[in-house]
């Protein structure tokens, strides 16, 4: 059935991760070198992240801090208080002698320029914040002038931040353009209360090949993929930080998941279109046909590892207006579909899903292709993962600590889904069917029962009163 960001189903921790664990840290210690952090107080992890002339933190520790700490302080905050750790440790607020104080650049320099690359390129949702460019940019002005070539590569950092802010903005507004697009042309199906009426054009019509069918939904999920954070994915379900009084983080703003928002109401179309395509042909055998295209569009897009738009298709012939569709459906050959949705099947949280998820995560891995990386997870399953590892377990432990055990896993879940994201689409695109994926009408739910209702009457009292009302 179609989603939403979060929905009441359980499912289980991952397994291999317990929120139990942690380590009590010793005061004032370092957590620089030594076992993996399990849990340590706020000040001690954005000490761990700055750099030094001889230090440098591990990149999986910078995503990890970087991803979460958003939990417990803003980004501009915590930018300003590395900015202001580097220049007390290189004691850059003393006055020195000019060509000492280059010295100490020279050292540090390439380390902290290393994070604040990073910095950028992976979280540059952050620096449309003027308070973080702000941040950035004096404390290019405090380092830069130490040495020319800084000063040069910090500011080719800037440009590089510039045209990918402009880049994203240009992308999310084309995305938004699309979802009013098809939003407005829906709406005008929802009121009708006689028989809908009739679409001129449909998917066979316009692409009667499944695989060409499968591809060109790639390229929508991908391009989709391609613009959602990495802090959606904490932003979505970011809460008040109980020891902090007075800043409520992203708590009491507007969230920033617009991104991830768009891709969720992408699926519920998809699933929508597939069930509209199914119920909109007067005769039993064209609905028959459409219902075969769509089993082998499905099996097409699991060979391919696009999990999102199968699972989808499955969803849309599975909508009760569809499955009642029996005599439809005893037309149909159904066997593939049935080997699908047991693919797909929820039972022991989705196992053989996951199962068929580390599959095509093993063969992207091992890829010689393009081709053979893609991998497309079930977006709203590995959302409500993400969403019970959150709520089952806490940010801070008992002594005020932050959880960072429960952190890492978050990172690694997510870090595994950045990597699928940045996987270029092999496949040429076709303009007239993306164009009908992201424009077609689609029924409302009514719209369906109608059109349903319509091709098979109904067959006992409540399907009778439905229809009665609906008319």
């Amino acid at each position: 059935m179609p989603q939403t960001v979060c929905s009441g189903i359980m499912f289980t921790t991952p397994s291999g991760f317990s929120p139990h664990l942690a380590c009590a840290e010793p005061p004032g210690a370092s957590l620089a070198d030594g076992p993996p952090i399990t849990s340590a107080s706020l000040d001690t992890l954005i000490q761990n992240l700055v750099p030094t002339a001889d230090y440098y933190p591990e990149k999986a520790y910078v995503f990890t801090f970087l991803l979460s700490a958003r939990l417990f302080i803003p980004p501009p905050e915590l930018l300003a208080r590395v900015c202001e750790l580097c220049i007390k440790q290189q004691q850059l607020d003393q006055r020195t002698h000019a060509s000492a104080e280059k010295a100490k650049v020279r050292k540090f320099g390439p380390k902290i320029l290393q994070l604040l690359t990073e910095w950028t390129e992976t979280f540059p949702s952050d620096f449309r914040d003027e308070k973080m460019v702000g941040h950035l940019k004096d404390f290019i002005n405090r380092i830069a002038p130490c040495d020319e070539a800084y000063w040069k590569t910090l500011n080719q950092v800037l440009q590089k931040l510039s045209q990918r802010l402009a880049q994203m903005s240009q992308g999310e507004e084309s995305i938004v353009k699309v979802s009013l697009n098809a939003s407005s042309i829906s709406d005008k199906l929802v009121a009708f209360k006689t028989k809908p009426p009739p679409i001129q054009k449909d998917m066979l019509s316009i692409c009667n090949d499944p695989y060409t069918l499968a591809q060109q939904l790639t390229h929508v999920e991908l391009e989709h993929l391609r613009h959602i954070g990495p802090e959606e994915f904490v932003q979505a379900f970011v809460q008040k930080d109980p020891l902090d009084g007075t800043q409520p983080c992203f708590g009491d703003q507007k969230k920033k998941t617009s991104n991830l928002e768009a891709y969720v109401r992408w699926f519920n179309r998809l699933c929508y279109l597939v069930a509209t395509e199914i119920c909109m042909p007067a005769k039993k055998k064209q609905r028959a046909q459409v219902i075969e295209f769509f089993i082998d569009v499905a099996r097409e897009c699991f060979n391919i590892g696009n999990f999102n738009s199968l699972m989808a298709i499955i969803s849309g012939m599975n909508m009760s207006p569809v499955s009642r569709l029996k005599k439809t459906w005893g037309k149909a050959k159904t066997a593939k579909f049935f080997i699908l949705e047991h693919q797909m099947d929820p039972t022991g949280n989705f196992y053989n899903y996951r199962t068929a998820l580390r599959g095509a995560a093993h063969r992207s891995q091992t890829a010689n292709s393009n081709r053979e990386r893609i991998v497309i997870p079930f977006f709203s399953l590995l959302i409500k993962d993400i969403y019970f590892l959150n709520e089952g377990c806490a940010n801070r432990l008992p002594n005020g600590y932050v959880n960072f055990e429960k952190f890492v896993e978050l990172a690694r879940q997510v870090g595994e889904f950045m990597t699928w994201k940045q996987v270029e689409c092999p496949f040429e695109e076709d303009r007239a069917i993306l164009h009908y994926l992201h424009t077609a009408p689609i029924f409302s739910e009514d719209g369906l029962y109608l059109a349903s209702y319509e091709s098979e009457s109904p067959e006992n009292q409540v399907e009778k009163d439905r229809w009665k009302a609906l008319r």
